[in-house]
């Protein structure tokens, strides 16, 4: 069977589908198969010109069974789903099928209050800090909310995808010719953490990521699920 990843969350705008992108094109750069399974209805679809993972329209149901179907009966894909936000019944289906799940959330209480009760809910999910702050007060305030209201959960955070205005390239319909190092670098870092969540070979790679500092500790890398 495929491993699966799926990013979910009831709050919308968090950057799932962004993200979702990020992790496919991030594990081809390490020679992943993979696909990106859009299942947003209100997201458009993209071309695979060009690209080094096979986006998949599953926005009717009966295609979501089909893809899925498919992930089950190979060994050597991945899957990444895109979940879309405001859609608790969905969400439950789709980690269903997953082998991780992603919580992304953006440093705002109310995000962190909604990430709160999907952490609940979903006991085996891990919370991804998106659109993350790079301006160095801006980021010291944000872990100052995270440690006050995410204290319990820190355990289960994953490093930071910090804002990067070049990622919505990757959501265009036709991907560009070249994309900037920086978003390559931010994809990367995001494929490695989640791969080594699910305990996958990242293959032979000299490549190491090369992280903005953050304006305070990082925080725990968290254990496997």
């Amino acid at each position: 069977m495929a491993q699966i990843v799926c990013i979910i969350g009831n709050k919308g705008g968090t950057g799932k589908t962004t993200l979702s992108h990020m992790l496919a094109y991030g594990m081809g750069l390490f020679g992943k198969y993979t696909v990106a399974v859009l299942t947003d209805a209100e997201r458009y679809k993209v071309s695979k010109q060009r690209r080094n993972y096979l986006p998949f329209d599953a926005r009717a149901p009966e295609n979501l069974e089909k893809v899925m179907c498919k992930l089950q009966s190979v060994g050597n894909w991945y899957g990444v789903i895109d979940g879309g936000g405001n859609r608790p019944e969905m969400d439950r289906r789709l980690a269903a099928y997953a082998d991780i799940v992603l919580l992304p959330f953006r440093d705002s209480h109310e995000d962190i209050r909604t990430l709160i009760t999907d952490l609940e809910r979903f006991p085996n999910a891990f919370a991804l800090p998106s659109q993350w702050p790079t301006n160095p007060w801006q980021q010291a305030a944000s872990w100052r909310t995270v440690e006050q209201m995410l204290g319990k959960y820190r355990h289960r955070m994953l490093e930071p995808v910090f804002q990067l205005s070049s990622s919505k390239l990757l959501l265009q319909e036709d991907l560009p010719e070249s994309i900037p190092s920086q978003l390559n670098n931010a994809c990367r870092v995001l494929a490695m953490q989640t791969m080594e969540l699910m305990g996958i070979d990242l293959g032979e790679s000299d490549w190491q990521p090369i992280k903005p500092q953050p304006a305070v500790p990082a925080v725990r890398q968290p254990e496997h699920a």
